[in-house]
């Protein structure tokens, strides 16, 4: 038996013509339309909505398969079995008959009433679906687990795609949990949502967790399924691609029925505040070929003041926004001519050369060797390397003498090319070539997002060419360079081993090898660490690091991969120290820490909510003359300031002396040097800082000494 397989997510679309869809929108708590009403936009106009006659078609061949189904486990034996709790434990219980809720409420009523999902022998289970009929493991999570907070929300997006059925007749695509809510792909047809049917729409929501509607499981055969969505195009072409010989896993809460993996809540009554968050348009499946849908995010929680504190939350989120903060401080902007591709404005290119200077300094300090190579490669390069086969999808494809050609999307298989030009020795290994190289991905128009989503980009792009009996040492080397770098910038970090993915490159015990060097290396640096089956790069597995910045939030910018399948490809080899002087393939590791420098300058910028720490701001000083009398010495300040390599504006206006210094200081100047006449006489400036820190009278050379020391602190 299985589900249907979740398809593709749609990526965010701007399509153009009649079917352009809505902006993304915020939530209007302010709105007073009556809650619950179930009601239609379409224009100006409201009207009442019918309940579609497939919504009943629907519900009668799921009950009529439901009665079998239930006839089928009245029949069954009672099969006793023993039921293992992580400490150990082991109950008893009736395989096909009790459920994990029922050995949950066993152990206590508080426990069965707070978790709101389960493993069972590490597979994701619902509460209230009856065990196997065989001993078994059982984990059980509550809300505030990523498995609980994932259930929670997958089972809201239901209540929000059955709101969106009885209040537009929509058909619904695709609702998944995302990592922060969850949303729902409508089709609604000529009727538009904006952030003015949000309180409708929470309102419904409400009503139908009021009812305490039950998550219902089914499986059915496919052509039964097909029967059941046949009015609904999108769920239809889900449900042919499952093979005619499988079941298809369906859910139903009240009158909704959907396509479904699961697991669930085991009802709607589990979900006490509900808010949608915002609409956007997206292609169906992300092709910008396929049909306009509408979608709907939303949030939701077991507790109304985890709602609230959910608000404060995006509250300050929304003013760190880099895409505000960047337009503020004119750091960066972007333009149509050249969709996803940033243009740095004098002082967003300050921040973007200072992140690129801290890791050039680091390369020359930890042995490694700054190349260049080409912007555009023949296809036959990116066949060698397999992502013509792989990733073809993603690169900007133009034709050239003839000939497919592509801008480079990654540094590696140039890298390799680099590496194999000549005969290698031994004795150069390791060899570790970086690269800031411009590289193009084709992301989807719709999917740009600021900075933390381009098309053209540069990164700390590093590839270690290594003998197979250095790997170890490699990877600890690269672990202590990212955890150098992520402590200058005050991040915490997660650590992550994703192994081999479904589809990949080179056989099972290369992948052994390679997981297992990178375990042992995580092991080594005594971090807590955790395993990600499957999200491994189809060349290699690789350790990925979450930081958290100053919100908690996380963002996923190092990699560090394992590549023992490019080598091959390439014919790479290397002269052995044995006295026949044997060929061996090296070792590539894939590195980067900072990841793309746009998407970290966006982080970071998020991180400091645009108040820079003084070695990487773009505005470090400002030099404020009280009066014309000390203007020439102010003009005398910041020209020494300036040739020491400080980026420092002078303001010798005859606004006054107070309002100079509180307008710089808005402007995020880490500190501004007030110079009046005594100053002049004796050669000082007196100092603020931003948040008006009085921090008194330096000569110029102490301020200069004072200010580099701060920089080489990284302050």
């Amino acid at each position: 038996m299985s589900a249907p397989e979740e398809p593709k997510v749609p990526e965010e679309a701007k399509p153009e013509g009649s079917q352009k869809p809505q902006q993304q929108q915020g939530a209007n708590n302010n709105n007073n339309k009556k809650k619950g009403k179930e009601v239609v936009k379409k224009g100006p106009a409201v009207a009442n909505v019918e309940p579609p006659a497939w919504v009943e078609a629907r519900l009668k061949i799921f009950e009529e398969y439901k009665k079998r189904q239930e006839e089928e486990v009245a029949k069954q034996p009672d099969v006793p079995i023993k039921v293992t709790l992580p400490d150990g434990k082991q109950v008893d219980a009736v395989g096909g008959k009790s459920t994990p809720y029922d050995v949950a409420k066993g152990i206590s009523r508080g426990l069965a009433d707070a978790v709101v999902v389960c493993k069972v022998d590490g597979g994701i289970w619902d509460l209230h679906r009856p065990l196997p009929q065989n001993n078994v493991t059982l984990e059980l999570f509550k809300f505030d687990s990523p498995e609980g907070k994932k259930a929670f929300w997958h089972s809201s997006a239901h209540i929000l795609g059955q709101a969106l059925e009885r209040l537009y007749g929509g058909h619904l695509t695709i609702g998944p949990a995302v990592e922060d809510g969850f949303y729902y792909d409508v089709d609604l047809g000529a009727s538009v949502v904006s952030q003015e049917d949000f309180p409708n729409i929470a309102g419904i929501a409400e009503q139908i967790a009021k009812e305490k509607q039950p998550f219902e499981r089914l499986a059915v055969p496919r052509d039964v399924a097909l029967k059941m969505f046949e009015y609904n195009k999108f769920k239809v072409e889900v449900i042919s691609k499952i093979p005619a010989e499988e079941t298809v896993t369906l859910y139903k809460c009240g009158p909704l029925v959907d396509l479904c993996r699961g697991p669930h809540l085991p009802n709607t009554s589990y979900v006490k505040a509900f808010k949608p968050t915002k609409t956007s348009g997206v292609y169906w499946l992300g092709q910008d070929t396929n049909p306009v849908l509408t979608r709907i995010y939303g949030v939701a929680f077991p507790d109304k003041k985890q709602l609230t504190e959910y608000e404060k939350f995006m509250e300050e989120a929304a003013k760190r926004d880099h895409r505000n903060i960047g337009r503020q401080q004119e750091l960066f902007f972007f333009h149509p001519y050249s969709p996803g591709s940033a243009f740095m404005l004098p002082h967003g290119a300050r921040i973007y050369n200072k992140l690129m200077g801290l890791i050039k300094a680091e390369y020359h300090k930890r042995g490694f060797t700054e190349v260049i190579t080409p912007n555009m490669f023949s296809s036959k390069l990116w066949e060698t390397s397999g992502h013509w086969a792989n990733y073809k999808e993603n690169m900007f494809v133009f034709e050239c003498d003839k000939q497919e050609f592509s801008l480079k999307p990654m540094n590696c298989p140039g890298h390799c090319l680099m590496f194999g030009h000549r005969s290698r020795s031994y004795r150069e290994l390791p060899i570790r070539f970086a690269d800031f190289g411009v590289l193009h991905r084709n992301e989807l128009a719709g999917a740009l997002t600021g900075l933390t989503r381009v098309r053209r980009f540069q990164q700390d792009d590093a590839h270690i060419f290594c003998a197979p009996d250095m790997i170890n040492a490699e990877i600890r080397s690269a672990l202590g360079f990212m955890q150098h770098v992520y402590g200058i910038f005050g991040f915490d970090f997660k650590l992550e081993l994703s192994t081999r993915p479904e589809k990949r490159l080179g056989d099972e015990a290369l992948w052994d090898k390679a997981e297992k060097a990178l375990e042992d290396s995580l092991n080594e640096m005594g971090k807590p660490w955790k395993l990600n089956p499957g999200d491994g790069a189809f060349y290699g597995p690789k350790i990925d690091i979450h930081i958290l910045d100053a919100i908690g939030r996380s963002f996923q910018c190092a990699t560090i991969q394992l590549d023992f399948q490019l080598p091959i490809k390439f014919g790479l080899e290397f002269q052995t120290d044995s006295k026949e002087n044997e060929l061996e393939r090296p070792v590539i590791i894939h590195r980067a820490i900072l990841g793309s420098v746009e998407r970290m300058m966006a982080i970071l910028t998020e991180h400091t909510a645009g108040k820079w720490p003084f070695w990487v701001s773009p505005r470090q000083l400002a030099v404020l003359s009280v009066s014309e009398k000390s203007a020439a010495y102010a003009k005398d300040v910041w020209q020494k300031m300036s040739e020491v390599g400080f980026y420092v504006d002078l303001d010798d206006s005859d606004k006054t002396i107070n309002k100079k210094v509180r307008e710089h200081q808005l402007a995020q100047f880490n500190f501004v040097l007030v110079v009046g006449e005594k100053e002049a006489q004796d050669g000082t400036v007196n100092i603020r800082s931003r948040d008006n820190e009085q921090l008194g009278l330096k000569t110029i050379a102490e301020t200069i000494d004072w200010l580099k020391q701060l920089e080489r602190e990284f302050k």
